[in-house]
């Protein structure tokens, strides 16, 4: 590998330091609120995930009325809670290079807000992700660290012409939505390989692009929020008592901070903690 030159400066005394692709991606996310991580899994673990994804989008229509019963809400190109179908994606939300930058980028400890199988549908057909959002929509204010960190995973390569994700550099950092003029002039494409996160801070506002090919371009998202943000859906009620017994993943998927149903139940929360 060719050594990269190292730029000059002059008045310089204080330099951050990222050696690993981790140290990397965290950069990024702060300077710019976004950036790229290799999930690290091999052609055959994610042709493995490639099928789930198929199975996973069969069940989920059939047990929600069928694809124009999902339709008829735009939710067609959404598969809500993959990881309820198939044990490969409760593998990708404990990848454990976004677990390490969640928690270099989060205080505390982070919960699993939210995963999401997402289609770009062919043939530049409009899909509900193709519009400006943040993934903590409706909300405009800004912290000094994030609340939530979007992991975004390319089951198949986000390229330019199959819509990759366009991002607004930097937007995690203002309050108000820019103007038209300026996303049309600073909106960036990114493209990366299959197999690849990225990495949004959650107040990042980013959009779907357009995939003009004839196949659907297919991704799964995840938010990681602190336990204070509620979970898009209630993950212990929906996946029930039994669903993982290991204390970390239960703690990623919510089940030690559940809102009390009564104040015997907060007391006794209370009383179980160390």
């Amino acid at each position: 590998m060719a050594q990269r030159e190292i730029p000059g400066r002059y008045g310089v005394i204080e330099q951050t330091t990222s050696n690993t692709d981790v140290e990397l991606a965290c950069e990024s996310v702060h300077h710019l609120g976004y950036g790229i991580v290799d999930g690290g899994y091999t052609p055959a673990w994610l042709a493995s995930l490639s099928d789930a994804f198929e199975r996973a989008r069969e069940r989920y229509h059939f047990e929600q009325g069928g694809g124009e019963s999902l339709r008829a809400i735009d939710e067609h190109y959404t598969i809500r809670l993959p990881l309820a179908f198939e044990p490969e994606f409760l593998e990708l939300a404990a990848n454990g290079k976004i677990l390490d930058i969640c928690s270099r980028l989060i205080p505390g400890y982070v919960v699993l807000n939210q995963q999401n199988g997402i289609i770009n549908p062919p043939r530049s057909e409009r899909y509900n992700q193709g519009a400006w959002h943040r993934d903590l929509p409706y909300q405009h204010f800004v912290s000094s660290r994030p609340l939530a960190i979007n992991a975004l995973f390319c089951l198949d390569a986000f390229t330019i012409e199959n819509g990759a994700t366009k991002v607004l550099p930097a937007s995690h950092r203002q309050e108000a939505f820019p103007s038209d003029d300026f996303v049309g002039t600073h909106a960036a494409t990114v493209t990366a390989p299959a197999g690849c996160f990225i990495v949004l801070d959650c107040m990042m506002f980013h959009s779907g692009g357009v995939n003009t090919t004839a196949t659907a371009r297919r991704a799964v998202n995840h938010v990681y929020s602190i336990p204070l943000i509620r979970q898009q859906i209630d993950l212990p009620r929906a996946l029930g008592e039994n669903f993982a017994t290991d204390g970390k993943l239960r703690r990623l998927l919510g089940y030690d901070v559940r809102t009390p149903g009564s104040v015997a139940e907060y007391l006794a929360a209370r009383n179980a903690m160390p």
